[in-house]
């Protein structure tokens, strides 16, 4: 029989063939037995191979390394009201377009961004937001002419998950009820719309997106957005919503249950929505699901106009909007944060939830 490679040593330790200590159970590891640290010599060595870079590394690295904590960014500063804003002159045409509320609206919301950087932490950017307004503007005020009611039922300020219906394939319902919100509070406030997460990978739509506000979609996010305080509006019926065929219009599909656990861990008010138009916006006679399956897309229209006129086909119709905003439902005051872990109190919440946003929505269409 060959010899055995270990070797005992003093201190109840033993050594291997390269000198490496293999400690036994009888003693403690961490005690210093007076050998070479492993670690030391294996440092020393590549410091002797690349002394410039190693001598930076070592020199900037803590001997031990604190676990990662994730950092919990300050909240935003109070929105300043729109008298309290003073308005600087007029930077263009795209400035001259729009009323000067919007302006003050504008200019107030910019304290979502802090220090030197253009964006916040999500992606806003208030200089594109600016060069977009105009043109979503004019959309809201003369193409859909949307009429609003119910503003007093949006809070001031604090954090609320706002929950509507959801239509059109393109997203204007969204995007019109984010501009109404901003014209229609004061102090303003800009609603952050949780966007699906395929729209994320859209070359181009999804940097717009997140320039103008928009978020994408993960819980991560979603919770921040409530830690800060912020409204966020959601749309629970997802996909199935913007696919609804005319026979569907203003039935609305399962909701998501996600936005009541995070309100109910958020301590936030949930506040149903109804908006009306935007079902008619785009007819859909037929989906092609396979389709789009084949595609990778969400949906494949088949509607009047599309893919009859192209590109320009999928462009909604000039229908008119309304938008109610629905009483707030205080469910975290009921069931607290615990509420969020009961999966069948979440379920039948959330139908509560798309019960109150169906019956906004029948009593609003006449």
């Amino acid at each position: 029989m060959s010899e055995s490679p270990l070797q005992a040593i003093p201190g109840g330790s033993k050594r291997i063939e390269d000198g490496s200590p293999v400690f036994q159970l009888d003693r403690n590891p961490f005690l210093d037995n007076g050998l070479p640290d492993p670690l030391e010599r294996r440092l020393d060595e590549l410091e002797r191979r690349g002394p410039a870079k190693l001598r930076a590394v070592r020199s900037a690295a803590p001997a031990r390394p604190e676990p990662l904590r994730r950092a919990v960014p300050p909240r935003p500063r109070t929105t300043p009201a729109l008298s309290e804003i003073e308005l600087g002159e007029q930077r263009g045409l795209l400035d001259r377009l729009l009323p000067e509320r919007a302006r003050r609206a504008l200019a107030s919301i910019a304290h979502l961004v802090e220090g030197e950087s253009p964006y916040d932490r999500f992606g806003f950017s208030p200089d594109v937001a600016r060069r977009a307004m105009p043109w979503f503007h004019a959309l809201y005020q003369y193409y859909f002419r949307v009429e609003s009611h119910g503003h007093e039922h949006l809070p001031e300020q604090g954090r609320a998950v706002l929950a509507a219906n959801h239509a059109g394939l393109l997203p204007f319902d969204g995007a019109m009820t984010i501009v109404d919100i901003l014209l229609h509070s004061d102090p303003p406030r800009l609603a952050r719309a949780i966007v699906d997460r395929w729209a994320g990978e859209l070359p181009f739509v999804n940097v717009f997106y997140a320039r103008v506000g928009q978020v994408i979609g993960t819980r991560e996010n979603f919770a921040d957005l409530l830690d800060d305080d912020q409204l966020v509006l959601v749309f629970p019926e997802g996909i199935d919503g913007i696919r609804k065929t005319v026979t569907h219009r203003y039935r609305l599909q399962n909701f998501r249950v996600g936005f009541v656990e995070q309100a109910l861990r958020a301590g936030a008010p949930i506040v149903p929505m109804a908006i009306i138009g935007s079902d008619d916006q785009t007819p859909i006679l037929y989906d092609l699901k396979p389709l789009a399956k084949a595609l990778g897309l969400p949906v494949a229209p088949i509607t009047p106009t599309f893919p009859w006129l192209g590109p320009l086909g999928l462009l909604p119709y000039p229908v008119r909007y309304k938008i109610v905003y629905g009483e707030p439902l205080a469910y975290h005051e009921r069931f607290g944060a615990e509420g969020a872990d009961d999966a069948r109190l979440v379920q039948y919440l959330t139908r509560q939830v798309r019960r109150a946003v169906q019956q906004l929505v029948d009593r609003n269409r006449a």
